[in-house]
């Protein structure tokens, strides 16, 4: 993550100068210019910021056409936004288990096709990028469209391209615990000029009047508001400047925490789907105790204990439950799908017995590797200097 600070502070006050903050009305256009910026980045002709990653979600799945009776098939660790946009525009989330690799098996995925399915939502977890290559190759065996939900791999690449730009329509989130923050926002690219004008369409409700907006043959339908300000515009364009140093310091301190973490002969990392650009470092046990004794470490987190992304706690999900009884997608569906504790096992297992240790792009790889050797290799407990870290970071 990398936390606002003095230049986001002088973007601000360069929008604030403007005296209009509104995105199509402010003359400077930082919102525009920070769309450019990103959509050139993340290899995709257009780009459009949001409200947040969640809404993203919600504008794809409208913008490629989901709806009652349809099927779209989501990673079963996931935050729930993931399975919630397909229901939102009026279709059902199918949950597919995820693999060691902490993203969607595609055997699984592959199996959980019916007659029904109209689109996959891979998401690439914790800056691990999923399969893309297996997933585009289905994708194209089944006549199935592809979003990807890149709101935890901003800036990741898969393969020499940037996590979000496979798909029909790739969503990422700024939310504060993101690679780029400013608290809460989002964003979506694509390279398709009529799913971009769906998009516009989403996210302004007043499109159809606004001088400039090309929608084609596409009429104008009813939508809501998810515009940004012209001060959001402007503390994202200063974030984006630092995306690629900080995703190359990352990936950096991955790649000397594993060598020490390698060299103990004690962990089993988990594999990843392009190891030359890992920017996450997890490791997996052999039983879920365990994986419970590792995460009681400073920096280091158990999978399974961040509640929000186990599909079990998921209640409006495992109920259906919609603001109202009439408008339930559940109901439209071609067939009865429920969910269950039993849905997908292999998932829960797999992330209790997962912990993701902590890298910050901000740290040296010298502190990168003593933090390693102290706090995380076998007997680190036994050292100095890891009563001394734990006391500082309060374990």
């Amino acid at each position: 993550m990398s936390k606002p600070g003095f230049r986001e502070w002088l973007a601000v006050g360069k929008a604030l100068r403007g005296k209009n903050l509104l995105r199509h009305e402010g003359p400077y256009q930082l919102t525009t210019g920070f769309e450019r910026h990103f959509a050139e980045h993340m290899g995709s002709s257009h780009a459009l910021a949001l409200t947040s990653g969640t809404v993203g979600l919600h504008a794809a799945m409208t913008a490629i056409g989901v709806g009652p009776g349809d099927e779209v098939i989501v990673p079963a660790y996931t935050w729930i936004a993931t399975a919630a946009a397909p229901a939102l525009a009026g279709a059902v989330p199918v949950l597919a288990d995820i693999d060691e690799t902490l993203t969607i098996d595609p055997v699984d995925l592959e199996r959980k096709i019916t007659p029904n399915t109209k689109a996959i939502i891979p998401v690439h977890m914790v800056n691990a990028p999923c399969n893309m290559d297996a997933i585009m190759d289905i994708a194209r065996r089944h006549s199935l469209m592809v979003v990807e939900d890149a709101c935890q791999a901003v800036g990741v690449e898969y393969k020499g391209r940037k996590c979000g730009s496979f798909g029909k329509v790739g969503v990422y989130s700024f939310n504060h615990y993101k690679n780029m923050t400013i608290g809460e926002g989002g964003a979506v690219v694509t390279d398709d000029p009529a799913l971009f004008s769906r998009l516009m369409n989403f996210h302004d409700l007043g499109i159809w009047a606004r001088d400039g907006y090309e929608a084609g043959n596409t009429p104008a339908f009813l939508a809501s508001h998810s515009r940004v300000t012209e001060v959001q515009g402007a503390m994202l364009d200063v974030q984006l400047s630092r995306l690629s140093r900080s995703i190359k310091r990352i990936k950096r301190n991955r790649k000397a925490i594993e060598q020490v973490l390698r060299d103990s002969g004690e962990f089993r990392i988990s594999p990843h789907n392009d190891p030359d650009n890992a920017a996450t470092m997890t490791v997996s046990f052999e039983t879920e105790a365990e994986a419970e004794a590792f995460a009681q470490r400073p920096g280091v987190h158990r999978i399974y204990d961040n509640s929000k992304h186990v599909y079990t706690n998921w209640d409006p999900i495992l109920n259906q439950r919609t603001a109202h009884p009439a408008m339930n997608p559940w109901a439209w569906a071609r067939r009865h799908i429920s969910y269950d504790e039993h849905s997908c096992t292999r998932t829960l297992d797999i992330m209790r017995r997962t912990c993701r240790i902590t890298i910050n792009p901000g740290w040296s790889t010298i502190v990168a590797r003593t933090l390693a050797k102290n706090l995380w290799t076998p007997n680190a407990q036994a050292r100095t200097a890891y009563g001394i870290i734990a006391r500082l970071k309060g374990a």
